[in-house]
Parts: structure tokens; C-alpha cells; sequence
């Protein structure tokens, strides 16, 4: 093998890195608030929402569920300017991931939801609650402890998907790759480093969530 490695030309684009990363960073902060809100709403809708809305509902999550992510992308992307509404790079990246996670988020929190006991739902009106006010502390906040480890498990693999986005030029990680990668052809070199900084950041943003489920679940993780 004749191949030299040679990693000192990378600092020459560390700037382009550090932008892949924010903006990746970006993308999982707005998807993984807005999807993880989504699939709680979703997760009403289905389990405890007026019958009507259950099927428009489970017709979403089955489609996001069944389709790949790239593809949703690129409808939203490509397609939906067909229809008027045209949206940048990052809205529709941003748009994509919050509807992927909303419908994965959604059965993950329903699961949560049904493991209930119906007791429960008794408990919280025999003591005046409405049905909001039981949904939200009675029932939303103990399955939310139930589900947190799958939850996050669910966030980060969509901040790993998030490379996908780079299809559509929205300037992540993997397009400051691929960028980097075309002007250079040191392929080796540059997906070592981009794969390392995945690997990266994947682990803070599992050890991030799990802090975070100390931080609202402390009697759980107490045990």
C-alpha cells in the first residue's frame, strides 16, 4: 500500500467542519423539540382522541413509517413547490425530521400511554382533574419516564439521519464532507474525521438526554 495519510490539510477547513456541525447541532435541537411535541400530541390523538381523528392520525404515522426518510425529504423538498409552497434548505430539512420523529415519537409515547393502568384515569377524575389535566399528570408524565430511554435511542438515530439532508444542499456535517471530499480527494482522511465526529456526537447527545431524563424523572432514575 502506497497511500500516504496525511491529516494536517484538514485545519485548513475547520471552519467548514465547525458550520457542518451547528447547523447538524441546529437540526436536532428544532427536530428533536418539535418531533418529540408532535409525537406527544400524536400519541394523545391516537390513544384518548375524539374517534374521528384517530384514523387521519395512524394513516400519518403508518405513511412516515413506511416510507424512507429520504424520500420524505425530497417530497417536501421537490414536490411540494408543485403545490405553492416552496420552502429553503433547512426549513424542509428541519420540516422532514420534525414529521419523521413526530410519527416514530408517537408510538413510542402511545406505548407509554397504554401501559397505564385505567385506575389511573379514575384516580385523576375522582379528583376533579379534567381530561387534560389527567392526561398531563397523571398519565404524560409517567409514561415519559417509562419511555425516555427509547425515546432518546429514537432522537439520536434521527440526528444520524439527519446526513440525508445534505442531498438537498442543506450544509450539515456530511455536506461539509462531501465538500471538502471534492476538493481535496482525500476521501479516507475526511470521512474519518466526519465519521469520528458523528461517533462524537451521538454519545454527548445520549449522555445529553439521559441527564436531561435525571433532571425531569429523578425518582426513576433514582432506583
Amino acid at each position: 500500500m502506497t497511500y500516504a495519510f496525511d491529516f494536517d490539510w484538514l485545519l485548513d477547513y475547520w471552519p467548514v467542519l465547525v458550520k457542518g456541525i451547528a447547523i447538524t447541532l441546529e437540526l436536532t435541537l428544532v427536530g428533536g423539540m418539535l418531533g418529540v411535541s408532535l409525537g406527544v400530541a400524536c400519541a394523545w390523538a391516537r390513544a384518548l382522541g375524539p374517534l374521528w381523528l384517530r384514523p387521519v392520525v395512524a394513516a400519518y404515522v403508518e405513511l412516515i413509517r413506511n416510507t424512507p426518510f429520504l424520500i420524505q425529504l425530497f417530497f417536501i423538498f421537490f414536490g411540494l413547490p408543485a403545490l405553492g409552497l416552496r420552502l429553503g434548505e433547512l426549513e424542509a430539512a428541519n420540516f422532514a425530521m420534525v414529521i419523521n420523529l413526530g410519527a416514530y415519537g408517537c408510538e413510542i409515547v402511545r406505548a407509554g400511554i397504554q401501559a397505564t393502568p385505567k385506575g389511573q384515569f379514575e384516580a385523576g377524575a375522582s379528583l376533579g382533574m379534567s381530561r387534560i389535566q389527567t392526561f398531563w399528570y397523571v398519565v404524560l408524565v409517567p409514561a415519559l419516564q417509562r419511555i425516555w430511554p427509547a425515546l432518546s435511542s429514537q432522537i439520536v438515530i434521527v440526528m444520524l439521519g439527519s446526513a440525508a439532508v445534505s442531498q438537498i444542499a442543506a450544509e450539515d456535517l456530511t455536506f461539509a464532507a462531501n465538500f471538502i471530499q471534492s476538493r481535496t480527494f482525500r476521501a479516507f482522511e475526511t470521512y474519518f474525521v466526519a465519521t469520528l465526529i458523528y461517533l462524537a456526537l451521538a454519545i454527548a447527545l445520549r449522555q445529553g438526554l439521559r441527564g436531561l431524563g435525571w433532571t425531569l424523572f429523578p425518582k426513576r432514575t433514582a432506583r
